[in-house]
């Protein structure tokens, strides 16, 4: 199975992982080449710091089950947490930080836009 493929496959996952616990606004970019730790970030946002958590384990169980270590930073302020799978990276928001943030305008690129 080609990289891209099995990135691909991953982010499917993972999407159906976030769409399973109602996460919303899911957004994915290609960093590829523009980022030198990652390939692909997938964006979400969740209603509550609970639902954010309920989140993040959905992800890190697609990251196990995929043979990775599925790493999650943020834990202690609930507020955006970042889930590392590698060449994939989840970030998940509440809606006002990641209103905030704006990690779509930062990473897209002018076709994006």
């Amino acid at each position: 199975m080609s990289e891209k493929k099995t990135i691909d496959q991953l982010t499917a996952e993972v999407i159906e992982a976030i769409e399973d616990k109602k996460g919303q606004d899911i957004v994915t970019l290609n960093v590829q080449g523009r980022c030198n730790f990652a390939d692909r970030f997938i964006l979400a946002t969740g209603r509550t710091d609970r639902q954010l958590k309920a989140l993040a384990n959905g992800v890190r169980t697609v990251g196990h089950s995929n043979g990775l270590t599925a790493r999650v930073d943020g834990l202690e302020g609930l507020e955006w947490l970042v889930v590392d799978l590698g060449d994939v990276i989840v970030h998940l928001f509440l809606p006002e930080v990641r209103e905030s943030f704006q990690l779509e305008r930062l990473w897209s690129t002018p076709e994006e836009a």
